[in-house]
């Protein structure tokens, strides 16, 4: 999970982003920080579509401190004014750090009484270098509550990273074998850990390749872009792009 522009549906029309790795000890609980800040002219809106990595992102901004489930489905934010936000994407063995199971978040943004991260945050922030100083803050936090990860936290870990990265994987037997697993001892870790699917995270990871495939190689054959990515034909990806994005692939092409 390494890609900076992946699930960003229009980078174009995006905020300044800023993405930034943990201190190397806590990669097994953070794959990145992500820092958004827009100002916009009085009255301005600039609507975000975003198709997220189905993962738990902790989230600080000005008004508190939220936990952002993992997304079924296309996320939209509107922004105005002035604003900033710094997340966390967290792997799973960061979730059992949390108070919340990851089940119970998805689709959802839950608020979280962490006051000490938020002062934290908010004060590295509005000091120089606050990138660097928001993340040093974000990490010396972590380091705070972190607990050795359990086997089962260890297998989801790697389950996530194959799903999420590795194009061969089209069915969770394909993972079973990649791990030397059961598909059910999968199927529950994901659950556990993650709080969707195998099945889920792989349509996701399709989306995602196709949605930048299109944008970055505007001529490339959709058909030929739908076999490279395991889906049956080109009707089964434009559905795919229709049912989740509300536009077809050809449409996406013309307005990217």
């Amino acid at each position: 999970m390494t890609d900076a522009t992946r699930g960003v549906i229009f980078p174009g029309a995006a905020p300044r982003l800023t993405r930034a790795l943990p201190d190397p000890a806590l990669a097994d609980l953070v794959a990145w920080y992500w820092i958004p800040e827009w100002e916009l002219a009085d009255g301005t809106v600039s609507r975000q579509l975003i198709l997220p990595y189905p993962a738990c992102n902790l989230v600080v901004d000005p008004s508190g401190v939220v936990l952002s489930g993992p997304a079924t489905r296309l996320a939209e934010r509107e922004l105005t004014g002035r604003g900033w936000a710094v997340g966390a994407l967290l792997r799973p063995a960061a979730t059992a750090t949390l108070p919340v199971e990851p089940a119970a978040s998805v689709d959802r943004e839950l608020p979280l009484e962490l006051p000490d991260l938020h002062d934290a945050v908010c004060r590295a922030f509005a000091g120089p270098d606050r990138h660097d100083r928001a993340v040093a803050a974000f990490d010396a936090w972590w380091q705070t509550r972190r607990v050795p990860p359990t086997p089962e936290a260890e297998l989801a870990g790697r389950l996530t990273e194959l799903l999420m990265s590795d194009s061969r994987i089209l069915r969770v037997e394909d993972a079973a074998a990649a791990l030397a697993a059961s598909a059910r001892t999968l199927q529950r870790v994901a659950h556990r850990y993650l709080g969707v699917p195998p099945s889920a995270m792989i349509r996701r990871r399709r989306l995602q390749e196709a949605a930048q495939r299109i944008r970055e190689h505007p001529d490339e054959p959709l058909a030929g872009l739908a076999a490279e990515l395991g889906y049956t034909d080109q009707a089964h990806l434009a559905n795919d792009f229709r049912t989740v994005l509300g536009f077809t692939p050809s449409a996406y092409r013309r307005d990217v």
